[in-house]
């Protein structure tokens, strides 16, 4: 249905797409859904959509990432935010966090260093994860 709206009136499709993206009545599947249709139709306005999954810390975890990492594709400089928010959330599970990270270090990797930092510390994530977050740290590092 929401095609057909494109093909008639591609800016009302849009609307519509990013009014469901951002709405938190809406289940994290469909929200994600509306932001990718809408990147497709509108890319400048999937990036506050997709934004604003990825920030929302009731969406469920891969499902803020996955928003982040569309988001990087129509507008890589809005992604970096929201990688960071999604890196350093403590209720994310450990690797999406780091995903996250590394995400952010594609993007702008003096925003991953905080990022990295951040899950190296944290004493409640998973060995194996804080210490792929240093390595990635110290690859950052070097790359300075």
């Amino acid at each position: 249905m929401v095609s057909a709206l494109a093909g008639h009136n591609p800016h009302a499709a849009a609307e519509a797409l990013s009014a469901i993206a951002c709405d938190h009545e809406f289940g994290d599947e469909v929200r994600l859904s509306a932001a990718e249709q809408l990147a497709a139709i509108d890319p400048r306005a999937a990036g506050p959509a997709c934004l604003a999954i990825a920030r929302d810390g009731t969406v469920g975890d891969e499902v803020r990432l996955s928003a982040a990492e569309q988001l990087a594709v129509v507008n890589p400089q809005a992604a970096a935010p929201a990688c960071l928010v999604i890196a350093c959330d403590g209720t994310v599970g450990d690797e999406v966090r780091l995903s996250a990270a590394e995400q952010l270090a594609a993007i702008d990797p003096r925003a991953a260093a905080p990022a990295c930092l951040a899950i190296a510390r944290d004493g409640t994530v998973g060995d194996e994860v804080r210490l792929s977050a240093t390595e990635q740290l110290a690859a950052l590092d070097h790359g300075a």
